[in-house]
């Protein structure tokens, strides 16, 4: 259970020990004091001091430690980063859907089922291949492909790496972008720098389309990407953070950012470490 597990993590015995004795240093200045100005006091009161002060202490410092959701406001700019863990697809909000250049959806030998955009193509539109694609192709309107009659199964137009497709079903946005490079036989790869871009390409279009309603994304790069060990889960979170609270310092994005992690990943990720993080860039 992730209760037991922070309550087994460092970090929230160390925080606790700080903060059970700068109570106890605080409250036994202030009691210190108390009596310094009215002497006779506390000796009518006749209270085990020794015993109340650790133990109020004590109850401050797991109030300040205890593992709360992982969540934080901001106040500039006016906006929400939150983490939960669950199926993103039982999110009630937008979502955030990765692709590849060619937005291919077809499943199994393309995409995979287990895929998030296998799951789009699943849950959301039933299997239903050419429906799909309508939406995508009709979202995907104006927008410049680099590449036309590629030799390869499923889609043959290229997009460029950065290209975002929202398409509306179900009064869901699904912002689909595409931040990984497919190749002829399907194989797919991206960097640190182009999946940077394309989320900031993709903060600026839920920006312009969500009426700053609130957006739901799963940690990007852990699939088929090849991004699993350039950045580990603990950092792709961070690095999904960091890229929504700069376009939002730029411009507000929307409301507030849920970061969905799939519960099979939720042992390796340090909860503690990422709430440390939301609330360090409140302080910048």
């Amino acid at each position: 259970m992730q209760l037991t597990r922070d309550l087994r993590n460092r970090r929230f015995w160390r925080g606790l020990a700080i903060n059970g004795f700068a109570a106890l240093g605080f409250f036994s200045v202030g009691l210190s004091l108390f009596d310094l100005f009215s002497p006779d006091t506390l000796g009518k009161l006749n209270l085990p001091e020794i015993l109340i002060l650790p133990a109020v202490a004590f109850g401050y410092a797991i109030w300040q430690s205890w593992p709360y959701p992982i969540e934080q406001h901001y106040s500039s700019p006016d906006t929400k980063i939150k983490l939960v863990t669950g199926d993103l697809f039982d999110q009630d909000m937008n979502l955030v859907i990765g692709m590849s250049d060619f937005f291919d959806v077809e499943t199994p030998h393309i995409i995979a089922e287990n895929s998030v955009q296998g799951q789009l193509l699943n849950r959301v539109y039933r299997h239903d291949v050419p429906a799909l694609n309508s939406d995508l192709t009709s979202a995907l309107a104006g927008k410049a492909p680099t590449e036309t009659g590629v030799a390869k199964p499923g889609n043959s137009t290229r997009y460029p790496l950065g290209t975002v497709a929202c398409i509306r079903r179900n009064r869901t946005h699904y912002f689909c972008v595409a931040y990984t490079a497919m190749d002829e036989h399907n194989n797919v790869s991206t960097s640190i720098g182009i999946l940077w871009e394309a989320l900031a390409k993709l903060w600026d279009e839920v920006r312009s389309r969500s009426n700053g309603d609130p957006v739901a994304a799963p940690i990007i790069g852990l699939g088929q990407s090849g991004m699993s060990n350039i950045l580990p889960i603990q950092d792709a979170i961070r690095f999904l953070i960091l890229s929504f609270m700069f376009a939002s310092r730029h411009q507000r994005v929307c409301e507030e950012l849920i970061i969905v992690i799939r519960p099979q990943d939720e042992k390796r990720i340090d909860m503690l470490e990422v709430q440390d993080f939301l609330q360090s860039l409140k302080k910048s």
